[in-house]
């Protein structure tokens, strides 16, 4: 169940944080770059500062994404895997799973085609709601 929807709207992306259990979604919808990702690292940064270990970004709605915004998600995955959490990635549309492939970032990441399923594969690892 989602619970607790926050939204930031930045020139050329859309942040919505979704609150499910103990896992934080944040979609993303628009362009990430240079310009823009900024905002998703004050997100993410203020989701794990609340205390959340576990984060879906989900893509679905993402039509770009730059090197600057790869480097945020890289930042933050280690750290959050160093204290028992884990970034998983849904919803890549092709071109931007094109991207992740290219770099390498489909073995560094988990994946998966839906937001519900990133969010179950969680359950695995402890309490999910």
């Amino acid at each position: 169940m989602a619970t607790g929807v926050a939204e930031v709207v930045e020139p050329g992306l859309v942040i919505t944080r979704v609150e499910r259990g103990d896992v934080t979604s944040i979609r993303l919808e628009g362009f990430l770059d240079a310009h823009t990702a900024p905002a998703l690292d004050k997100e993410i940064k203020q989701v794990i500062d609340l205390g959340t270990r576990r984060i879906v970004a989900n893509l679905a709605r993402l039509d770009y994404i730059s090197s600057a915004g790869l480097g945020v998600f890289m930042s933050h995955v280690e750290s959050l895997r160093a204290d028992g959490g884990d970034l998983r990635l849904c919803g890549l549309i092709p071109k931007v799973r094109r991207v992740f492939d290219i770099v390498g970032f489909s073995r560094v990441f988990e994946l998966d085609d839906e937001e519900d399923g990133a969010v179950e594969r969680f359950a695995g690892k402890g309490t999910v709601s």
